[in-house]
Order: C-alpha cells, then sequence, then structure tokens
C-alpha cells in the first residue's frame, strides 16, 4: 500500500474548524479514485469533530494530518482508487480524550461519540508533546466488500505510516501508548 500524506497546520481560534473542512473536503476532492461523495461527507465530518475537540479542549493550535491509502500498482489514469483514508489530529495537550454521554438537550459532548459511530477504525496515543487522535475509513466498495468483521476492523492498521515526523512507514501507529477510548469510563 503506498500512502499520500497531507497536513495542515491549525489555529487555535474556533473559526478554524471550517477551515479545516474545506482543506480536507480539497484534498478529498482533488483527483479521480478518491472516496465517494457520502464517505467524503463522513470524512469532512470526522474532521471537524477531531479538530474541534483539539482546539476547544487545548485553547492552543494543532496539525490535521490526511493519509489516503493507494493500493500499490494502480494505475494513474483514473484506476487509481483510494482504498482508505486516516484522519490524525495531534495537539499539546497530554489529558487523555474523554467520551461523554450528553442529554438531549446538551449542544455539545458528541464528538467522539460520532467519531466511534462514523469510523472504521480510531483511537489515540500519546505523543512527545501531547497526543495524536486518528480515525480511518475504508472507502472500498462497501457493497462488493460486504460487512467488516471483527478481525478486519484492526487489520491493516500496522501498514500505516507514522505520520507524525515523515511519510515513510516508521512502525505500527498507537504502539507507543494511549490506545482506543473505551465507551464508558
Amino acid at each position: 500500500m503506498q500512502w499520500l500524506l497531507r497536513q495542515l497546520d491549525v489555529g487555535r481560534d474556533p473559526a478554524e474548524v471550517r477551515r479545516a473542512r474545506h482543506w480536507a473536503r480539497a484534498q478529498l476532492d482533488a483527483g479521480p479514485g478518491g472516496p465517494d461523495r457520502d464517505q467524503a461527507d463522513t470524512l469532512v465530518l470526522l474532521v471537524s469533530e477531531l479538530v474541534t475537540n483539539a482546539v476547544v479542549h487545548t485553547a492552543r493550535p494543532a496539525v490535521l494530518r490526511l493519509g489516503l491509502a493507494v493500493p500499490e500498482g494502480a494505475g494513474a489514469e483514473g484506476g487509481r482508487r483510494i482504498a482508505a483514508v486516516r484522519l490524525e489530529v495531534v495537539d499539546v495537550s497530554s489529558r487523555a480524550p474523554v467520551r461523554r454521554s450528553a442529554s438531549g438537550e446538551d449542544t455539545g459532548g458528541r464528538g467522539l461519540e460520532l467519531v466511534e459511530l462514523l469510523a472504521d477504525r480510531w483511537g489515540w496515543q500519546y505523543e512527545a508533546d501531547g497526543k495524536r487522535i486518528w480515525c480511518e475509513l475504508d472507502c472500498a466498495d462497501r457493497a462488493a466488500a460486504g460487512a467488516v468483521t471483527g478481525a478486519q476492523e484492526t487489520a491493516g492498521v500496522s501498514d500505516i505510516p507514522d505520520m507524525n515526523r515523515s511519510s515513510e512507514p516508521s512502525g505500527a501507529p498507537g504502539a507507543s501508548g494511549g490506545g482506543k477510548v473505551p465507551a464508558r469510563y
């Protein structure tokens, strides 16, 4: 699998969430073989939730990373199909993410619940100067691929490069601590 990696620095102003959504949409729509419209909408919503969490809960800048998985040997003449998309948001807070239980009247507190429901995989880990929260969406034709099984939910994670420092694969994300956020605390 070949990974195409892109990165956006996000300021601490909550208005930056809108800019991150527009940037992500432009990256996803940049060429043929990308996610379908529904998948792109889901990915933009995931960007919005992850970036909002980072900016609102830390009041500091963050980094949004977008990784596009392209199968080896995929042709460039329209046959280049994105197999998966990985989103990462790195912030400077060492506080672990907390999934809240929002009531019907609450205006916030549903971000991580949405990530859990919409992404095929997600998790977080501590970084040297904070933490990284990531999620992945498989973009293959879901009807042809069938339902995701429990074994498939973690498959492929070790193939994804560490998007923290370079575009070269450097081990399995999540291996450095942290972990998937439990459904309830």
